[in-house]
């Protein structure tokens, strides 16, 4: 980590106009349709100023700051997965010709972006994603070539959500590892800067191009004065001690039957999930039989067909979906990926209909726990 410096508000469109001179293209936070999207940013003006969201079970509203904020939110729906493993993509095309098929993979769109405003539990996020689809024998490499281009900038958290629980999760609100430049913002009655800390040679070099000053004791403490205060006031906690234990030791609790009274098998959790990536295939044929498309798109265990089979579902009832999605995302993810599939963002809590809270439910498993034997 480099020494802190100091970007001023006023300055902050030359940080936005280094990054295209260094041919990337910025995605950051953006107001559109009643929520706060990631889109791409040409200035600070495009940015939510002013404005911040709300969260509970269910629920989520923008409403105006008191002040005049770039970053003043938590997280909206969208997640920055969608630019690296796209909603749907084409994975190769088939053309006859003169008899013959030619095959031509999928042209992947992997101009140089830089993420603005990328959260500490994006960040996990971004490298469980990582682990998913890049590691072992087998990488996605369509994957690969959109992630190797990408400079991230990432934000402190200095507000947590009323359904955020990253502390759980060891996860926030605090940036750790894996960004190119990380910035803090801080407004007070005199000022308005961001504390900027490289965190990769890159980051240091376009922080060298921008207008900076270095940090004054006072402004560092500011900053991390902020951050310490979102990590004390989580709106959630998850108990996470001997948890895959406590899952995989109660897939027959009667509490999954009591969740799926309530879940909608909508896929809305996994939709807005940063580590979700349960995909399926679809192939089509033109009419006259000359062409034919192999495309990947997003999937959900929560589908029923997702688990189809000759003979049918293997996950017929709504709770065994709903427990098949929760036992990976916070237990067996361990046997795949050696972590937890879970960053405790709050999203799925969020944008779930009917607030079926992740929380709780663990919660309610180990208030009734039914293993038997030495625990």
């Amino acid at each position: 980590m480099s020494t802190p410096a100091i970007l001023d508000r006023k300055d902050f469109d030359s940080l936005l106009g280094a990054l295209r001179d260094r041919g990337h293209e910025v995605i950051g936070p953006r107001v559109r349709d009643g929520a706060i999207v990631y889109d791409t940013v040409d200035t600070a003006a495009d940015l939510p100023e002013g404005w911040t969201d709300e969260h509970e079970g269910g629920h989520y509203r923008l409403k105006p700051r008191t002040d005049k904020a770039l970053f003043g939110y938590v997280v909206g729906p969208t997640s920055w997965k969608k630019f690296l493993f796209p909603p749907q993509q084409t994975v190769f095309r088939a053309t006859r010709v003169d008899g013959q098929l030619r095959f031509e993979p999928g042209v992947v769109d992997d101009h140089p972006r830089a993420f603005l405003g990328v959260r500490s539990c994006e960040l996990h996020a971004l490298a469980i994603q990582d682990k998913v689809f890049m590691a072992g024998p087998y990488a996605d490499t369509t994957y690969q070539q959109r992630r190797e281009s990408v400079f991230i900038i990432a934000v402190n958290c200095v507000e947590a959500g009323a359904t955020c629980f990253c502390v759980s999760m060891d996860t926030g609100p605090a940036v750790g590892a894996g960004h190119d430049l990380a910035l803090t913002e801080v407004i007070n009655a005199r000022e308005h800067y961001f504390l900027v800390e490289a965190g990769s040679n890159r980051g240091a070099e376009l922080l060298a191009a921008v207008p900076h000053r270095g940090a004054t004791e006072q402004e560092i403490n500011a900053a991390r004065g902020g951050v310490a205060q979102a990590a004390e006031s989580m709106g959630r906690k998850l108990e996470t001690e001997d948890i895959r234990a406590l899952l995989l030791g109660n897939l027959d609790h009667p509490h999954w039957d009591e969740v799926a009274d309530r879940c909608l098998s909508c896929a809305n959790c996994t939709l807005v999930c940063p580590t979700c990536f349960c995909s399926s295939v679809e192939d089509s044929t033109s009419l006259d039989g000359g062409e034919a498309e192999h495309t990947r798109h997003w999937d959900s265990c929560f589908n029923q067909d997702f688990s189809y089979i000759a003979g049918g579902s293997v996950r017929a009832s709504t709770a065994s979906r709903y427990r098949q999605w929760l036992t990976h995302k916070l237990a067996t993810w361990y046997d795949q990926f050696d972590s937890s599939g879970c960053v405790g963002c709050g999203s799925c809590i969020t944008w779930c209909p009917v607030g079926i809270d992740i929380t709780a439910e663990v919660a309610a498993i180990r208030a009734s726990d039914q293993r038997r034997g030495d625990r």
